[in-house]
Order: structure tokens, then sequence, then C-alpha cells
């Protein structure tokens, strides 16, 4: 009997995990931030528990899952609509090659050694740090990298407007202010709150508006 319990609460916790990374939308294991990681652990050892202890009732474990699923996503949510928030809780990407030039600081800041970096620039099929242009690391641990191109004096492209919202500090870095953006958008005839998605590039501004996208 313990036996077919064990089996019918596997392949019952099976069923359930997929709807619930159905309903988190997450599709690889790189893609997790720290929150979403530390869901998947927890989930992954209340299943454990609830199938090692087979005749404990499985609400002592659905319970905690679906409030761990609900937490995942109120979290998203409220990420997703305040940056400082979003910054604080899963980080910012950080540039760890800058027009070539590796930036210690930063790695050092990061816990980010010369070796992970050779490490994933193999993965990348990156033979030496002479072919990056820029190498950021996102939030998910993921190294995303650019390389030189033809042109030396192409840049990485900065954004300036994601979804609605203007990018203060990015502003501030390429030396340009709220004026400067609000006069560049009356140009365009291209109203902030239909912005997806605007960078700055070799001195050129691009836009992505919302009623364009699929």
């Amino acid at each position: 009997m313990k036996y077919f319990i064990v089996f019918y609460k596997t392949i019952f916790f099976y069923i359930l995990v997929t709807l619930v990374y159905r309903i988190m939308g997450k599709r690889e294991i790189g893609e997790l931030s720290i929150i979403d990681f530390i869901v998947s652990i927890f989930i992954a050892e209340l299943i454990a528990i609830s199938i090692e202890n087979y005749k404990s009732s499985m609400l002592l474990s659905i319970i905690p899952i679906i409030t761990l699923v609900l937490l995942e996503l109120f979290s998203a949510y409220i990420t997703m609509k305040n940056k400082k928030i979003r910054e604080k809780i899963e980080g910012e990407p950080s540039v760890i090659i800058e027009k070539g030039i590796i930036n210690f600081e930063e790695m050092k800041k990061q816990r980010y050694n010369l070796d992970d970096l050779l490490i994933q620039l193999r993965n990348n099929s990156i033979k030496s740090i002479a072919e990056v242009d820029y190498a950021i690391l996102e939030t998910s641990g993921k190294l995303s990298i650019f390389k030189k191109q033809d042109d030396p004096k192409s840049t990485y492209p900065l954004p300036i407007i994601l979804d609605t919202k203007i990018q203060l500090d990015v502003l501030k870095k390429i030396k340009k202010d709220e004026k400067w953006l609000e006069k560049e958008l009356k140009n365009e005839k291209i109203n902030l709150s239909n912005i997806f998605y605007a960078f700055y590039q070799d001195n050129n501004l691009y836009i992505i508006e919302k009623d364009k996208i699929k």
C-alpha cells in the first residue's frame, strides 16, 4: 500500500509542479531570479518531505507550495512596477568588460573571479578577452557578450526608457537630461506613454513603440 501512495504522490506532485512553473512563466533555470530560485528550492524540499513521509496529508505540502507561488507572483508584480525595488531584490546587471577593458573593481564587488570570466567566455566560443568589446554579468549569473565590431567607434546600447519608465541613471551616464529626451520625443512625435523600449547607441536614440510590437 505504501508503494502505491508514494507512486500516487509522485505523479500528483509532478503534475502540480508542471502547472506551477507554467503559472510562473519560467522557461530555463538560467533565467530564474534569486527569488525564483529560492521558491524552487522550497518547493523541491516540500515535495521530497511529502513523498518521504507518505502517511502525512498532501495538504501539508500543497498549502505552502501555493503560498510560495502567490508570494512569487506578488513579488514579480511589485518588481515589474518598481525599478528600485527590483534592483534591491534582484540586483543590477554589471559591466565586467567595457570597450575591451576588464573592470576588476566590479568583478571584486560581484565576487566574480577571472576563472569565472574565462569559463563563461569559452562557453560562448570566445577564445580571447581581446575579442570582447562588452561583457555584462546579468542578474541571473549569465554573461552577455558583445564581440568587437568592424567599427571600433560603435558603442554598447544603453536603455533610456523601459516600458514608459525613464532611466535617469542612464541619462546621467551619457551626460543627457530629461529636457533633451523630451525634445527628442517631440521631434519624433512620440508620446512617452507609448514607448516600450528606447536605447541610446552611437549618439542616436532608437525607439520601439508599444503599438508596433506583437
